[in-house]
């Protein structure tokens, strides 16, 4: 019975990884769609969510499950409640890669943001993109000194979301009220995933230390 339990927590281990490169992979393509007006990079990040959904589910199935059969104690519940809370935020972070995807088909053939605005979503995405590789690698071998730098990949985030905001308030923004409102909405976007992959984080380190993070 233990040897069987130790491969269902592996199984959803496994799981939580792959959503974590999946959420990955479709923010980076969510991303060549916003920037590029990539038309089939939106419509393949668009379909790709129901498979996030779906191993998000089947996560939560196997862990309720467990909690029924096997009543798990210390560590092994700790692991469990970890595996519930992380696959809830990427699956958020699957939904937010989604409404990037989406933002970028509406405004399909035309890029959906301005040029003068694509350095600072380059950089927005490169950032979310760290945090969801790191994500992934402390799922995959946990590590508390990486989940812990989610922080200030974090900050970082959101110093240039404070900077898109100063562009978009400036009285020369020169591309009208739409516009201006799908970039609101975008910045807000990379700001969350970002946010989801620090609660991940801090998971992750409550698995390694028993111990809840305090947020800052």
């Amino acid at each position: 019975m233990r040897d069987e339990f130790r491969a269902d927590l592996d199984t959803v281990s496994q799981m939580l990884v792959e959503m974590a490169e999946g959420v990955r992979a479709a923010l980076r393509q969510a991303t060549r769609a916003l920037l590029t007006a990539d038309r089939q990079a939106a419509e393949s990040v668009i379909a790709g969510d129901a498979g996030i959904d779906a191993l998000y589910r089947q996560v939560e199935e196997r862990v309720c499950d467990l909690l029924a059969r096997q009543a798990p104690v210390a560590s092994d519940l700790r692991a469990m409640i970890t595996a519930l809370h992380v696959a809830a935020d990427l699956e958020r972070m699957g939904d937010l890669a989604d409404h990037v995807a989406k933002t970028a088909l509406r405004r399909h053939p035309s890029p959906a943001v301005p040029a003068e605005l694509r350095p600072v979503f380059t950089d927005m995405a490169g950032i979310a993109d760290r945090m969801a590789e790191k994500i992934a690698s402390v799922l995959a071998r946990p590590d508390a000194t990486v989940a812990a730098e989610l922080d200030s990949d974090d900050d970082a985030m959101d110093e240039l979301h404070k900077g898109l905001f100063g562009v978009l308030l400036g009285e020369d923004w020169p591309y009208g009220v739409e516009t201006a409102i799908d970039a609101t909405l975008l910045g807000r976007f990379y700001e969350r995933f970002a946010d989801h992959a620090v609660n991940s984080g801090e998971h992750v380190v409550y698995l390694i230390t028993g111990e809840p993070v305090t947020p800052a």
